[in-house]
Parts: structure tokens; sequence; C-alpha cells
């Protein structure tokens, strides 16, 4: 049966899914479930480039306000006595005040590059400014530890695509959008066909053939597990919401996934920056609070750490129009019921001590990745990730 261009394109989020990853999908028939003391973590980019500084403000900072007197944000939910948050996170602002959340500041890299897809590539990849790796930190954690695993089955992303974080060198996750419709696009007669009746010679091709199989004859469980533990909590209607929605299913599901990925945006707030934060936030602000109660109506949320990042935060300075250009360090948050230490983890950034007008790094995200894989994960960071300066301690 030959396979035509244009019904290629058909297959959407399955044909993605076939091509991106192989190995992984025979995994999904693993019937044991998640072992209590095991730790999950959801790990969400923020793309384009979050502005840290209007999400966590300096409200007692003069040259906060004198370099944003247009965009600067005046009616911050106090945190401290000089630290607040967007008004628009305010579910942040319960989890701050219950212990369930933690905020590292001035996280980059050294020589810091401002284009999105390079930056992007450099925080999924966790290599070097210099450096240009084909796989990612998650990747690699799949190539470490599912070596001992007969199958394994440790990370998902909720996307058509598999993000560059997700691929080793050997292993590499699933990524599907949703599984009620990846269960239906497998169903239809079409693929079911495609695969019955294919034969190549070409080894390439005849891999993609079974890999489309193996999704065919997954999708299934996958959809079926999603629906195993139902719930009475409502999510927003957003594509982020139902990303969340689907993520706390398989959580409560018997799928043994170690690592979930997702992302929102675009941050890219050249201009008119504060309305679309605002309405970015909203859409996260919620999507966490549904995300949450779920899991601690279940008895999860000390099982599960939640961490965010974007791929640069930006300048000092509004620009024209009312936005603010593409930056350097930026924040990360942590959330989660099993947090050793919670709050503002450092010092807010040093806005008289910039670099050309950006804020200058101070912790290094490849630290951050190597205590969630050591300390959350348990997994070997050194071989990982090749990084021997410590971790954090705040799980």
């Amino acid at each position: 049966m030959i396979l035509k261009r244009r019904d290629f394109l058909k297959t959407g989020s399955l044909a993605a899914a076939s091509i991106m990853l192989p190995n992984f999908l025979k995994a999904l028939t693993l019937p044991d479930s998640l072992d209590k003391d095991n730790k999950v973590l959801v790990v969400l980019q923020l793309s384009g480039g979050n502005d840290g500084l209007n999400t966590i403000i300096p409200t007692r900072n003069d040259i906060y306000f004198k370099e944003r007197p247009r965009i600067s944000i005046k009616n911050a939910l106090n945190l401290t006595d000089e630290v607040g948050i967007n008004p628009a996170l305010s579910y942040f602002k319960e989890l701050y005040d219950g212990g369930e959340i933690a905020v590292l500041n001035n996280v980059g890299y050294p020589e810091p590059n401002k284009s999105h897809f390079r930056s992007m590539d450099i925080w999924q990849s966790a290599s070097g400014s210099k450096e240009f790796l084909e796989t990612g930190w998650i990747g690699r954690y799949l190539d470490e530890e599912c070596h001992k695993c007969t199958h394994p089955t440790q990370a998902l992303e909720v996307d058509d695509m598999l993000s560059l974080a997700m691929k080793g060198k050997e292993k590499k996750a699933f990524a599907f959008k949703d599984p009620q419709r990846l269960y239906e696009t497998s169903k239809e007669n079409y693929f079911k066909s495609l695969y019955a009746n294919h034969h190549h010679e070409d080894e390439t091709v005849e891999y993609l053939y079974q890999t489309l199989g193996e999704t065919i004859n997954n999708a299934s469980y996958i959809f079926e597990e999603s629906k195993t533990k139902s719930t009475n909590q409502i999510y927003p209607k957003s594509a982020l919401g139902k990303d969340f929605k689907t993520i706390a299913s398989l959580i409560k599901s018997d799928i043994n996934t170690k690592v979930y990925y997702l992302q929102v945006g675009s941050f890219d707030t050249h201009i008119n920056q504060n309305q679309r934060q605002e309405k970015l936030f909203d859409d996260i602000n919620e999507s966490i609070k549904s995300f949450v109660a779920d899991l601690k109506a279940n008895g999860l949320f000390e099982d599960v750490l939640l961490m965010t990042f974007s791929e640069f935060g930006r300048r000092v300075s509004q620009n024209a129009s009312n936005g603010t250009d593409h930056g350097t360090a930026n924040q990360m948050f942590f959330i989660s019921g099993g947090l050793r230490k919670k709050g503002i983890l450092n010092a807010l950034p040093d806005l008289q001590n910039l670099n050309d007008g950006d804020l200058i790094y101070t912790e290094d995200f490849r630290k951050v990745y190597a205590t969630v894989l050591k300390n959350w994960l348990g997994a070997d960071s050194t071989k990982i990730l090749g990084w021997k300066n410590g971790v954090y301690d705040f799980v």
C-alpha cells in the first residue's frame, strides 16, 4: 500500500506520535501502578520569554517603577514587605501563604542567548550556550533510568509534537494532545488498513509502519487509563485547563509515568505587555488551581512537583510600545505539598547591577535540573547532565 503525502498529513497527532515516538509505545500496556513513595514531575514551559519582573514584583524598588513608568505593576499582592506577585496569579499567593510554593530568582546561564529558538534549545537540552546537543535533559534521564526498565513509561508530553527536552539518544517520550482524539483516530479504517496491508523493504519506512501499528495498538489503552479515575473537579475550558485535566487523570491512573510536560504561551510581549500577560496568567492561575485541588482530593499533592520555566526574561526598561524586549535571567516556580523549603528562596534581581540593561543571572538552571533529578526523581544527575556543582535543597 502506498502512503500518499496528503493522507500522511491528515494523520495529525497520530502521525506525530507515530514518527516521533518509537520504542516507548509498547510500555503503555504495563499494568503496574505508581508506588506511593514515587515522585512525579510536571514541567510547565512558559513559551516566548515571560517577563519575570512583572511576575514577582520588587514592590519597594524605585528603579523598577522608574524604568517601567507605564507597565509596572502597582497593585501587586504582597508576599513579603518587599516582594509582591502579579494580581492575576492570586492562587499563587494562596499557595505561598500555605507553604506550598517556592520561587527561585535570577535563574539563567553564562553568555545568554536572546533568540527564542536557541535559548529554548539550551534550556531543553541543558547545554552550555556554546554547545549544540541533540538530546534533552529529560530524554537523557530516560536513557539513564529506562535501560533498567523492561517496559519504560516514564515521560509523556501533552502536545502534538515532541519537544527536544523529551528526546534521548536511545529513548524518547510519547506525545499526544488528547487521549480521546488519539483513540478515535486510531480506530479509523484508513489507519488499520494502512498497517494491515503494508510491506516495505526499506528499513526506515518499515520502521515507521511498525511504529504506527504500535500507536494504534496502544491508543485504546491510553484512552481507557485516562478515564479510570473520574474527577468532580471543574477545570477551565482553555487548552491549558484541558491539558492539566488530562495529566491529572493519568497521574491518578495505573500508568507509571514519572514526567509530564506541557506548555503555554506566547509570552513574547513586545507590545501591550500587561494585557497579554494578564490573560495568560489568568489561564495559568485557574488551571493550576484546579489541578492542585484535584491532586489534594486524591492524596497526591505531596508526591507531585510542578515546575515552571521560560527560555529567558525581559529587559528591565519598558520599550516604546508598552512592552518589553528579550532579556536574560528569570524566576522559576516550584509547587508541591512535598517541598522542603518554601517561599522566596533567594534575593530578587539586583536592578543596580545590570549588563547593558539586562539582569545578571546568579543561579544556573542546570543546578535546578540536577536538584530535581537527584532529589525528586532519584536519578544520577551527574551522569545525565554532567553537572558537578552541587544541588539546592528545596526538594
